[in-house]
């Protein structure tokens, strides 16, 4: 059973795939705060800016088994007819607490490619196309490879500094959305021009109203 809050086709808004045409979904359910405001303040990421809770989103739900949730996924691919190959990002919440082989396999066999946007708490259940890790602690993840490293800043718990070291081919830092965003994208950009490791990485899809 996938417990899945909303699934849609838009394109990539950040990081290296910006522009990519996909399919979203975004699982329920997060390990770092249970998406309940109530709870905000002392959750160990207290700053998110995405609602999972609950299964009410367009196309959300409970899906039965990997057939069922799989099958949703691919009818909502609306690049049949051209040279796009198709592609699903498995976000969150924290997608890693339902995702698992049965999932990426049957997909697999529909042609897609699986990418995945993670906090980078729970190793991978297998190898997959796309990895972009977001930590929100400078120790407390376990997933210090693969092809992104997102980082919301500036944060408090975490120097982004401590992170150039680890094997990621894309370091990105993307401004702290809420009440103090312009003045996190100044920081973020004075950041990025003193420290070439990192590019900016903003989010197209809320700048130009997509979902």
């Amino acid at each position: 059973m996938y417990s899945v809050k909303e699934i849609y086709y838009t394109f990539q808004g950040e990081g290296a795939y910006t522009g990519r045409p996909s399919v979203f979904c975004r699982f329920s359910g997060c390990n770092l705060w249970s998406g309940r405001e109530k709870d905000r303040k002392k959750a160990e990421c207290n700053f998110c800016d995405t609602d999972f809770l609950g299964t009410n989103g367009i196309n959300g739900g409970k899906f039965f088994n990997e057939k069922e949730l799989g099958k949703k996924i691919v009818s909502l691919w609306k690049n049949k007819d051209n040279k796009n190959k198709p592609y699903v990002v498995f976000t969150g919440g924290e997608p890693l607490l339902q995702l698992d082989k049965k999932l990426i396999n049957f997909l697999k066999l529909s042609n897609f490619e699986i990418g995945i946007e993670t906090n980078g708490t729970i190793d991978l259940p297998c190898d997959l196309d796309w990895v972009c890790v977001s930590p929100k602690h400078e120790n407390d993840f376990v997933l210090k490879k693969g092809d992104e490293l997102k980082l919301i800043f500036p944060q408090k718990k975490i120097n982004p500094k401590s992170l150039e070291n680890l094997n990621f081919k894309y370091f990105f830092l993307q401004p702290m959305d809420g009440p103090n965003l312009k003045n996190n994208i100044k920081k973020t950009y004075d950041f990025c021009n003193k420290n070439k490791k990192w590019n900016v990485s903003l989010q197209i899809h809320k700048i130009v109203d997509m979902p």
